[in-house]
């Protein structure tokens, strides 16, 4: 079951189309959101959420459509970008005082539970914050409110090899708990590592939104690593 749809998403820029993109993200499985810089990731998460209007297209969770039930919907789902930049000079402590109020359903213990394991000092600013910490300190948010859909965006961006090991583990738990864990990365071995489901995106139009069993099976030539598969597709994309 698809606990997050997208249906048709068009997004037109003078020098980039997001063009008829439509994929789901299932309950309890981790979807790997792969391309190369530029391809339409960042684009087609934030149209996902209304940070941007696309141009034409819906996206639903829960069967709901988004745009109707916008305040619902986003007590039952977690975003977090790369980094953090707001409230650059409050503490962290504060920031998270400001941040549970607006969940019916944060979780202080989860919150204590990500911050001890990402070794977060709560007298701390985000301006003080290496980028890898800010990564982390964002990952908390969206992980303290018991979010039942999860949408990063390359949230291994900037972390050292042990913390994004980590966090693939930690994708691996809320699997088990039943979360859906959708996140874009260029990474080609945090998808090999974690991944059930790869949506995969090339100049702003979906190539493949299948298992990653699938995706091997109908685009990987025998010996190839994923990467190898990805980077054979991408060269094969640009002298298209």
């Amino acid at each position: 079951m698809s606990v997050a749809e997208v249906r048709n998403l068009v997004k037109k820029y003078p020098s980039f189309v997001l063009d008829d993109v439509s994929f789901g993200v299932g309950r309890g499985r981790i979807t790997g959101f792969i391309g190369r810089n530029g391809a339409g990731k960042t684009t087609t998460i934030k149209s996902m959420l209304n940070l941007i209007h696309p141009d034409s297209g819906e996206v639903l969770f829960f069967g709901k459509p988004f745009l109707r039930n916008e305040s619902e919907i986003k007590q039952r789902i977690g975003y977090s970008t790369g980094t953090v930049n707001w409230y650059p000079r409050k503490r962290i402590r504060d920031i998270l005082d400001i941040e549970k109020r607006f969940y019916e359903t944060w979780d202080a213990e989860a919150c204590r539970k990500y911050a001890e394991l990402f070794q977060l000092d709560d007298t701390k600013t985000p301006r003080e914050l290496s980028e890898g910490m800010k990564v982390k300190f964002n990952l908390m948010l969206a992980l303290s409110h018991k979010a039942e859909v999860l949408i990063l965006d390359e949230p291994t961006s900037g972390l050292d090899p042990f913390s994004r090991s980590e966090l693939l583990d930690i994708f691996t738990e809320l699997k088990a708990e039943g979360v859906a864990v959708f996140f874009s990365t260029h990474i080609i071995s945090d998808i090999e590592k974690c991944a059930d489901d790869i949506v995969y995106i090339s100049k702003g139009r979906i190539v493949s939104a299948s298992s990653k069993e699938d995706f091997i099976h109908t685009f990987s030539s025998e010996g190839e690593t994923l990467e190898d598969t990805m980077l054979r597709l991408e060269k094969e994309a640009s002298h298209a």
